[in-house]
């Protein structure tokens, strides 16, 4: 974990969390599982390319269109090596994790996928990592089967090992979940699925941000994540594609910078990654993308991750123990830095505005996780989720206004 120096200077690089709100209460920020707060190295790197380099990118001859266009292929570099990928022909940059599974859906789905063929997903995933299958079997009439999870919120490989005999053709999970922080053994699950014959596509949204990720170690076929959850901007992700399955694939839109040839019969599409980068991209945010990977490969991702290893061991012990609270998915050595719970006979929206007014920032509801809540039994909970930037002092603050929660509700 980081000691009391580094913490402070961890805290001064993001602006934000000098605020004051709610009757000058100091912010604590406990969701960046929906998105992280960003470092001045990326607000000024956005800055930068605006007051310095702005212009459109690859198609300019121009100074600034050539540094634009540097500035940007370095970026893509950036986060080809941040998990470990070789070739950044392989990185397409899409607007964010929901759309580089789509883009898989509607490319790589609608082509090489057939009646009856079967898609494997999990009871945990996120609905960005369930509806764009559910609208291609609509389309194709596919089958989809899902990997229960056990009662302490992990996946019951027993029962995959059991699905992957059905022959899947596709199976596509979560590496870490955003509601019980499970991390789930990735290189593990595609070597199982590969020696049944089904492509792996892994919605690393969760993951990316908080340990190191090797995609040559997991060896998944695809591989999704976004830049705002990894100290980045919105607006921009990545889809990380093998280079053969990629070549294979027909563009996912049409404009732009995927065109190589146009004429009034038809077209040619441009070589990879550009093939799938239609239009003018996300160029500042993707310079600013590249200031995070920097920023992050600065700090250490291993230090980050024992951080928030003990943020949530320490977290489970003191929130955990509380009355009338429940830590919901498995205990700190299998999860990621993500508690979710619920508080006997409180709605978690309650929760979270009794918080707000403390100054502190938590998710309450489903967590664009329904099913998985269904499964649970249970209408909705209330999230705390950590990184970096976060503290035991926080976590404790956090303590003291749940005990206030609970005095309200008694």
């Amino acid at each position: 974990m980081f000691d009391k120096n580094e913490s402070k200077d961890i805290h001064d690089h993001f602006p934000i969390l000098d605020r004051r709100i709610n009757k000058d209460k100091p912010l604590i920020y406990f969701d960046s599982a929906a998105t992280s707060q960003k470092p001045m190295a990326v607000i000024r790197a956005i800055s930068d390319y605006y007051q310095q380099s702005n212009a459109n990118i690859h198609r300019g001859i121009h100074e600034l269109a050539e540094e634009a266009t540097l500035q940007y292929e370095q970026a893509r570099k950036k986060m080809a090596g941040f998990i470990g990928v070789q070739d950044p022909r392989e990185i397409i940059l899409t607007r964010n994790t929901t759309e580089s599974i789509n883009l898989v859906a509607k490319s790589w789905g609608e082509q090489f996928l057939n009646e009856n063929d079967t898609i494997l997903l999990t009871e945990m995933e996120h609905h960005s990592n369930l509806v764009p299958w559910f609208m291609l079997a609509e389309k194709k009439n596919l089958n989809i089967e899902f990997i229960p999870i056990n009662e302490d919120g992990e996946l019951d490989l027993e029962v995959f090992e059991h699905l992957l005999q059905h022959k899947p053709k596709l199976i596509s999970f979560t590496h870490m979940s955003n509601v019980l922080g499970t991390i789930n053994p990735a290189k593990r699950m595609c070597e199982l699925a590969h020696q049944a014959g089904a492509l792996v596509l892994i919605d690393g949204a969760q993951s990316v941000p908080h340990f190191a990720v090797d995609i040559a170690d997991i060896q998944a076929d695809f591989f999704a994540f976004s830049a705002h959850k990894m100290c980045g901007p919105t607006g921009i992700g990545v889809l990380f594609g093998r280079l053969s399955i990629l070549n294979e694939m027909p563009p996912f839109l049409g404009g732009g910078d995927m065109i190589r040839k146009v004429t009034f019969s038809g077209f040619t599409p441009n070589d990879l990654p550009y093939k799938f980068e239609a239009g003018t991209p996300a160029i500042a945010e993707g310079i600013g993308w590249g200031a995070a990977v920097e920023y992050l490969n600065q700090i250490g991702m291993n230090k980050i991750h024992e951080h928030e290893k003990h943020l949530t061991e320490y977290a489970h012990n003191v929130i955990g123990s509380m009355k009338g609270i429940t830590i919901l998915g498995p205990q700190p050595d299998k999860k990621g830095g993500v508690i979710s719970f619920t508080y006997d006979g409180i709605h978690p929206h309650d929760v979270a505005q009794i918080l707000d007014r403390e100054g502190i920032a938590v998710r309450a509801g489903h967590h664009c996780a329904m099913p998985l809540h269904q499964k649970l039994r249970i209408p909705a909970s209330t999230r705390a989720s950590f990184y970096l930037y976060n503290t035991t002092a926080e976590i404790d603050a956090l303590a003291v206004a749940l005990e206030k929660v609970g005095q309200v509700f008694s």
